[in-house]
């Protein structure tokens, strides 16, 4: 989704919580990897592989020149042959540690056994978030959360994944020195509006 779709998403959304919603989860996602230099884990549940907020966060890290954002995506099943960035399967999450952030993205119940490893993780120093559909028992291990409830929401988990990566590069831009005048603030939302889409995988 590109940076004129975001901005329309938005608008469509706006006087509901999930614009914000979404900026203070990709702060958190921010602000957590960054210092640690990267070490992003993101992984999905059985049936859900998150591979498309993989390729939003890959894109997002490049544009904005942030590499930390760009995640390695843990996968249940890993085929034969299969190229290096989808070939790092659950066991990749017993390795990690303090300085690890573990993004978990789970619209239906995640299941006990990857609760297990997230919740080793977490006691190993892992920072956890969690974008999931209202599932308590991952809450209770994530360190910052964002739930979107089936048939409860006015959109759907996936739409919120697009916010979130969205929000996590362009809350990354530089900051400039001294206080920004509002015609600054419009050049360059309307410069990101009028920008070609970056290529896509």
């Amino acid at each position: 989704m590109d940076a004129v779709r975001v901005a329309l998403l938005r608008e469509v959304l706006a006087g509901t919580q999930w614009p914000g919603a979404a900026r203070r989860f990709a702060g958190a996602l921010r602000s957590s990897v960054v210092p640690a230099g990267g070490k992003l884990l993101l992984v999905g549940t059985e049936q859900y592989e998150p591979w498309h907020l993989a390729a939003h966060l890959v894109d997002e890290a490049a544009w904005c020149g942030l590499p930390e954002l760009a995640p390695t995506l843990v996968r249940h099943h890993v085929r034969p042959g299969e190229p290096p960035h989808l070939s790092v399967g659950l066991s990749r999450l017993a390795a990690a540690r303090r300085g690890h952030t573990l993004l978990v993205v789970a619209p239906e119940q995640p299941g006990a056994g990857l609760l297990e490893r997230v919740h080793d993780a977490r006691r190993a120093g892992a920072t956890v978030l969690s974008l999931d559909g209202g599932d308590p028992d991952l809450a209770a291990l994530a360190h910052e959360g964002l739930s979107v409830p089936a048939g409860v929401a006015e959109l759907d988990l996936d739409t919120v994944q697009h916010l979130v990566s969205a929000a996590a590069g362009e809350n990354s831009l530089p900051v400039q020195r001294g206080p920004r005048k509002l015609r600054d603030r419009l050049a360059r939302l309307a410069d990101q509006l009028t920008a070609p889409p970056p290529n896509r995988w």
